[in-house]
């Protein structure tokens, strides 16, 4: 198998969902042609120390994490024995080892959960922050719970459009998972009619929600044509659905194998850069959702 290209890196942490997110990076980065780059963070260590674990009669931290590298390890050589294979333990907490890993990787894959998540349905804090700051596309492996999360069940790749200029990075990145993977890109923006605006109203008299329809069809044709033309091998379907963007995601969701968001970045904002339609994709994803970065 040749290898180049930046790492697909996965964070691991020992629980069921960081192991399943171990088997879909490693079927993803046979596919992209890149190395997989196993990491476990460990601050417990980096503060109390190995001798102060020992004396406590607890396990070292360092071998408790050397074993779970290596099963992990183990598990991604079995779906592809061939496949480059790193581990690291890293003496930091989660997020900033993530987020640190972030800036040499193709992309980051992370489990929803960790092992103080409360349940299949939530997402762990990790997961949230990593997304909301990392500065490379993020694959968050939602719908584990129900065995969606395998790579390349439904050949169908689901794309948020949002306004324009603010998500070409989603778009691109859409369109090339979309022919990586040999899937067709449905690529959706969802509108509505505002309640205030009615039949009254001397410039939408009688058709009201026909334009702000219309509107939607623009905003897709000015957005996609661009990349279209780039991607000419890949099967697009347009679509406009009326409702709130957030559940018009989620449905598209249940249809794919994968769910692509834009996330605006400002590096002069300090708080969670993920904007409504990506956070409540995360949380409720029925598939994988890769959020990608786009700075503004």
């Amino acid at each position: 198998m040749k290898v180049v290209g930046l790492p697909l890196v996965v964070g691991v942490d020992g629980s069921e969902s960081s192991m399943r997110a171990v088997d879909w990076a490693a079927d993803e980065a046979v596919l992209r042609g890149v190395p997989l780059r196993l990491v476990y963070a460990s601050l417990w260590e980096r503060y109390e120390g190995a001798a102060l674990a020992e004396t406590l009669g607890r396990r070292s931290e360092q071998v408790l994490a050397d074993d779970i590298l290596d099963t992990a390890a183990r598990r991604a050589h079995r779906r592809d024995s061939d496949l480059k294979v790193t581990t690291e333990v890293l003496p930091e907490d989660a997020v900033s080892a993530l987020l640190h890993e972030g800036g040499n990787a193709c992309a980051l894959v992370l489990g929803s959960r960790g092992r103080s998540g409360v349940a299949e349905v939530l997402l762990g804090s990790v997961c949230l922050a990593v997304a909301a700051h990392a500065d490379c596309p993020v694959f968050v492996l939602r719908g584990s719970h129900d065995n969606q999360a395998r790579t390349g069940m439904l050949h169908t790749i689901a794309l948020g459009v949002g306004e324009e200029q603010q998500n070409s990075e989603a778009v691109r990145f859409a369109f090339q998972e979309a022919q990586r993977r040999g899937a067709a890109l449905d690529a959706v923006r969802a509108w509505r009619c505002p309640a205030h605006e009615s039949v009254d109203h001397p410039l939408l008299a009688g058709e009201p929600a026909r334009l702000h329809e219309e509107r939607a069809v623009e905003i897709l044709e000015s957005v996609l044509s661009e990349f279209a033309a780039e991607y000419p091998s890949v099967e697009l379907r347009r679509r406009t659905a009326e409702g709130p963007a957030r559940r018009v995601l989620l449905d598209a969701s249940m249809r794919a194998d994968l769910l692509v968001v834009g996330a605006l970045r400002r590096r002069s904002h300090l708080g969670l850069q993920l904007g409504q339609v990506a956070h409540t994709a995360l949380h409720h994803s029925r598939c994988p959702v890769a959020v990608v970065p786009q700075w503004g």
